[in-house]
């Protein structure tokens, strides 16, 4: 849990209504309370402090179940991409990376199998074609395993043809660009630039053992949707990715939470998260000085993604650099914002359910977290709009 000084004495203080803040603390916490989910964690912050919150359930820590507090830690998996994509960001405001340069001529061993064209830019709006290059969580901590798979990985469309999530492979990438660039294990980057610099020593990619019993164990809860059911809703058919039952679950093994990968092994608490963003929005660290260049943080924050569309909405993906941005359009929702968040909110969601975003228009910043995957993706989905749009009405 963040330290006492991150907290607000009341909702009021940051400018937050404490009777809204309880309506979203009472959603997020429906399916521990209807037996779904184990546990869920979050937190909601203004003006640079955490100004509530409230964790719920049960979780197995350390081998043993017992009750989940503010102090246990959460996976956030893809929340972890705006993470890695702040440390970019650095990189760039220091003008040690520039986001149009090639991959290959930072990182030579990629340039292989036509791969030599892809940017740094390309890699981040995930259009670069390699979603599914095989990288198994066994050799996550060897360095040179890492250099061999980038070697081997071929493209599935051509480099910039279009837009597919890329689960892992990617940040993978972006994780090798700042080590080459730094000097640094990516994983020491992160603790050095971002999480130290804002005070969140808990703020972890890659997490020693010693802490790993304070981790909320994953599982699976719920069915999932047949394909009938899918067909009666007119939803569409959800593609086979990498993150499969068998991979999510891997989550819980030491070596995993060790290693960190830089898509998606972010392990913190729900206060950590809404923090970063604060960090974001802000941008200020405990000694007062920017974590990011202005103007490089105000560019990265450009949206850059032009007319790719989301394959499985059809609609428009609306990526900055490596963070995905509400929008005016109306489809704020589809994109993990909400209902009622405004057109510059920005962040990433994670899977199976966990939420980080920042509204800059409010001031709001939130994370959201649960150690329970629902197999449901509907169910899953509405509760996570449900929590943003509730967050997001919570100034005072």
């Amino acid at each position: 849990m963040p330290a006492q000084s991150h907290f607000a004495d009341s909702p009021r203080e940051v400018g937050l209504d404490p009777e809204k803040v309880q309506a979203l603390f009472n959603r997020a916490e429906r399916e521990v309370k209807d037996g779904l989910l184990p546990s869920t964690q979050i937190a909601i912050a203004r003006n640079g402090k955490i100004g509530a919150m409230h964790t719920v359930g049960r979780a197995v820590q350390g081998g043993s179940e017992k009750p989940a507090t503010n102090d246990t830690l959460y996976t956030i998996f893809s929340c972890t991409k705006a993470i890695m994509s702040a440390a970019s960001w650095i990189l760039i405001g220091e003008g040690i990376l520039n986001p149009g340069e090639r991959v290959a001529e930072i990182i030579p061993e990629f340039g292989t199998n036509g791969k030599d064209t892809m940017t740094v830019e390309q890699v981040l709006l995930h259009v670069g074609g390699f979603p599914n290059a095989p990288y198994p969580q066994s050799e996550w901590l060897d360095k040179s395993k890492r250099l061999e798979r980038f070697a081997k990985w071929r493209l599935e469309w051509p480099v910039g043809s279009k837009f597919e999530y890329h689960p892992s492979s990617g940040f993978w990438v972006i994780a090798e660009i700042i080590e080459r660039r730094t000097g640094k294990d990516f994983r020491q980057f992160v603790r050095e630039r971002i999480a130290m610099p804002l005070g969140l020593p808990e703020l972890r990619v890659g997490l020693p053992r010693e802490y790993h019993h304070r981790v909320a164990q994953l599982c699976y809860v719920g069915e999932a949707l047949s394909d009938e059911e899918r067909k009666k809703l007119g939803l569409p058919a959800i593609p086979e990715t990498e993150v499969t039952e068998e991979a999510v679950l891997g989550f819980n093994r030491p070596n995993v939470m060790e290693a960190g990968v830089p898509g998606g092994g972010g392990i913190m608490t729900a206060g950590d998260l809404a923090l970063f963003y604060q960090g974001l929005l802000h941008n200020r660290g405990i000694n007062g000085a920017p974590i990011i260049k202005p103007e490089a943080l105000k560019d990265a924050l450009r949206v850059r993604s032009g007319d790719y569309k989301d394959p499985i909405f059809g609609v428009k993906c609306n990526r900055a650099l490596g963070v995905i941005v509400a929008g005016g359009d109306g489809l704020a929702n589809y994109r993990g914002f909400g209902k009622t968040n405004s057109a510059l909110a920005f962040g990433h969601g994670g899977a199976g359910g966990q939420i980080g975003w920042a509204d800059p228009a409010t001031g709001i910043s939130i994370g959201y977290t649960t150690n329970g995957f629902d197999r449901n993706d509907l169910r899953q989905a509405r509760r996570g709009v449900a929590i943003s749009s509730l967050a997001a009405v919570c100034a005072g």
